[in-house]
């Protein structure tokens, strides 16, 4: 690209020396002859003319006055890039002050129109930079407020149970146990919390690195629903496994498969436990092994579901009397969904809660 626009300028430079040339004899010629003419009743001046010819002989004179004129056309010929240069440099000094919305003149066709261009197309580059790092500064600030918020409501809490025990205001060493094992249940919260947290801030950072092998996804399913029986049990809730085949093999990080599907009965439990029953699908569609985490209880809100997976985003707290989550699991698994190179949606009505997630199947990636 920067050859070809060299070679281009060295083209036009050259067929404007030339074209000045020729112009610059022929407009001197012409001059002489106009001279002749109109001069043929001015003896003084003739005579001044014959006077310089004989001093400086007639081919230096004419070469002079050629080269003036070639000058001239020089200047000419290159009258309007100089004004659109000296445009472009005002627009850049104007846009360099802080105006990014301003955009240079783009006019011509030529390699400063290009120029023109690109510096437009660095401009709208460095002004989506700034935008970003804006973006990026608000969600840090947001990130800090909520971390500190949700932080900080189990932290109080087993402060001051804490603090009870610590001054003896408890009736009996029943009332005891019983702070105790608020205090303790709010610790674990805290833990949960921090845990998320710093899975996200590694995921979202990129030091989430995956160690990927052959996963069979029915057996992991099958896994995962026998060490998840007691807790769906405890939540009143089944967990059943549908499927056609016996093997569905992905090239994925099978913990951090375990992470994304806990991530989702965690959500069923939470909000879908007035269904009293999970059902997880798997299919084979389209080159991909879809899963399929489904849950009976209460819908989501049409306008919740385009945030869901948004972090720290919480559907309305009246759809469950349990305690609320971190809001970052679906953004946690979301995440990790895309760093397998998979996809993952929601979808939910009066019937029920699914979310669908996608992974392309050992066939396809050994394929590509």
């Amino acid at each position: 690209m920067t050859s070809s626009i060299a070679w281009k300028l060295v083209r036009r430079l050259i067929g404007q020396i030339l074209l000045s040339i020729v112009l610059g004899i022929l407009s001197f010629g012409l001059l002489i002859v106009v001279l002749e003419q109109v001069s043929q009743g001015f003896y003084g001046f003739r005579s001044m003319a014959h006077s310089l010819l004989r001093t400086f002989g007639t081919v230096p004179v004419y070469v002079m006055g050629s080269f003036c004129f070639f000058l001239l056309f020089m200047v000419l010929l290159n009258w309007r890039r100089f004004r659109y240069i000296q445009e472009i440099s005002e627009s850049v000094e104007h846009i360099a002050q802080g105006n990014f919305n301003d955009e240079i003149p783009v006019r011509q066709n030529n390699e400063v129109k290009l120029l023109a261009e690109n510096m437009n197309l660095l401009v709208g580059r460095l002004k989506w930079s700034m935008e970003e790092e804006r973006k990026a500064e608000r969600s840090k600030n947001e990130l800090v407020t909520n971390v500190s918020h949700d932080l900080r409501t189990p932290l109080t809490s087993i402060i001051g149970y804490l603090g009870l025990i610590d001054q003896d205001r408890y009736r009996d060493e029943i009332e005891l146990r019983h702070y105790v094992q608020i205090a303790h249940a709010k610790a674990q919260r805290l833990n949960s919390l921090i845990n998320d947290l710093f899975e996200y801030t590694r995921m979202s950072g990129g030091n989430l690195p995956l160690r990927n092998t052959h996963v069979n996804l029915v057996e992991l399913m099958n896994q995962l629903l026998e060490h998840y029986r007691l807790p769906l049990e405890e939540a009143g809730m089944q967990g059943h496994l549908h499927t056609d085949t016996g093997a569905i093999r992905v090239w994925a990080d099978p913990d951090k498969l375990v992470r994304i599907f806990e991530n989702l009965l965690a959500n069923a439990m939470t909000y879908g436990r007035d269904g009293g029953k999970v059902d997880i699908r798997l299919r084979v569609e389209a080159g991909h092994a879809v899963s399929e985490v489904i849950n009976y209880g209460e819908p989501i809100p049409a306008g919740d579901l385009p945030y869901l997976f948004d972090r720290f985003y919480r559907v309305d707290k009246s759809r469950t009397g349990n305690e609320r989550g971190s809001g970052l699991g679906l953004a946690i698994a979301k995440g990790l969904v895309e760093k397998h190179g998979g996809s993952i949606r929601a979808a939910s009505d009066d019937r029920c809660t699914l979310f669908e997630v996608r992974f392309p199947l050992m066939s396809e990636i050994r394929r590509e």
